[in-house]
């Protein structure tokens, strides 16, 4: 795993992983069987919404390097609503090879012709999105190091 962490910097996760989810942010609200935008769509939105938590721990992981502090419990949090949001993006993923597969059944139907760039498209983004998610996790270990929880009680705030 250090190979990896090696390879890919912190500018480079930071920036592979905004990239990522800004457009993964903007596809969320295309039709794909329809080659439409959907903005009036609540479902559309869920994604958008949930990549703000990734935005945050981004953030946090950015900011607790620059400043060389040790991980704290809000960030803890926000990693471990972080795991339940990558379950998401893994339903995703599937979603996307599921409507990719589908393209045979809907022969009979007017099919636009973006259909499989657009789904292969989706497909590598939140392949991408998965990998650059675990290499992150892995750069806090890491960079950050793991939460002590015995540290991190002795360092909160009681008044």
């Amino acid at each position: 795993m250090q190979t990896i962490l090696r390879l890919f910097p912190l500018r480079v996760i930071l920036i592979t992983s905004i990239f990522l989810l800004l457009t993964l942010d903007v596809l969320s609200f295309y039709g794909i069987y329809t080659n439409t935008f959907y903005f009036l769509k609540f479902d559309n939105y869920i994604f958008p919404v949930l990549s703000i938590v990734h935005f945050i721990y981004l953030y946090s992981i950015w900011f607790k390097i620059k400043v060389n502090e040790p991980g704290d419990l809000q960030m803890k949090n926000v990693e471990y609503i972080l795991y339940f949001i990558y379950l998401i993006y893994i339903f995703k993923f599937i979603e996307s090879i599921y409507k990719l597969a589908t393209y045979t059944d809907f022969e009979d139907h007017f099919i636009p012709e973006t259909f499989i760039p657009i789904g292969v498209t989706l497909v590598v983004l939140y392949f991408l999105l998965l990998v650059i998610t675990v290499i992150t996790f892995f750069f806090r270990l890491n960079k950050i190091s793991s939460y002590n929880f015995d540290d991190i009680n002795n360092h909160s705030d009681h008044w």
